[in-house]
């Protein structure tokens, strides 16, 4: 049997500002070996590998779209590059792929054959909002995105923040950025006054931050987070 090619998990800066400081030398030294991409979006890809040094040939690279829709039988096809013998990469949207973003389908099937994946370091700004929220990093759960809905959003944030304080587990979540200044609202609606909450905004910008306040102290100072990519946490 051929050996087979490897699937790398490659991760991209989280902002058109970030520096390139922020990816490992591992995955710089990836681009140019690499013939076959999966994506959510070719145009973007092509522009965060400019960005990051790629002195390459675009039209000598394969480029599939690779996100949330991708059906089953398009990830058996992207699955064939690789038994084939040629290394693959899945190149997140931002940050890293498989968490909180597509990958996760094309890498249960490279599991499920044999073929090796390789995670390459990289920014993720739910991990690095834990790093520095001095929550505790030992025990945590991330919940993805909470309800739409207010009421029911609501009823989910006094949950978790329930979890919180019944198990000490710090509980992560995110938003879509136009709907940040919404969540906020509910959080400091909901939650008791005393409740720390860490939010981390535009993670590795140059105006990124990351805070932990009591809600309390939230309310005081209410930050403008609309449109901006942000990072919850309960602790």
């Amino acid at each position: 049997m051929n050996p087979t090619g490897t699937l790398y998990l490659l991760p991209t800066l989280l902002g058109d500002d970030a520096e390139n400081e922020w990816l490992c030398q591992k995955e710089i030294a990836l681009f140019d070996d690499i013939k076959v991409w999966f994506t959510e979006n070719e145009r973007s890809a092509r522009r965060f590998l400019r960005k990051a040094g790629f002195k390459g040939d675009f039209d000598e690279m394969v480029m599939e779209r690779l996100d949330k829709d991708t059906p089953s039988a398009e990830i058996e096809t992207m699955l064939k590059h690789l038994l084939d013998g040629k290394d693959a990469a899945v190149l997140s949207e931002a940050g890293c792929p498989g968490i909180a973003d597509p990958g996760s389908s094309l890498v249960r099937g490279a599991q499920k054959k044999r073929i090796p994946v390789v995670a390459i370091p990289g920014p993720s700004a739910i991990v690095l909002t834990l790093m520095a929220s001095g929550f505790n990093g030992q025990q945590f759960t991330f919940h993805g995105y909470l309800p739409v809905d207010s009421v029911q959003r609501s009823k989910r944030i006094r949950e978790l923040e329930n979890n919180a304080k019944t198990t000490g587990y710090t509980q992560i979540f995110i938003e879509t950025p136009y709907r940040n200044n919404g969540l906020l609202a509910d959080i400091l609606k909901c939650c008791q006054p005393e409740t720390p909450i860490c939010i981390g905004v535009n993670i590795t910008l140059p105006n990124g931050y990351t805070k932990t306040m009591s809600v309390r102290n939230w309310q005081k100072d209410v930050p403008e987070l609309h449109k901006l990519p942000a990072v919850f946490a309960i602790g």
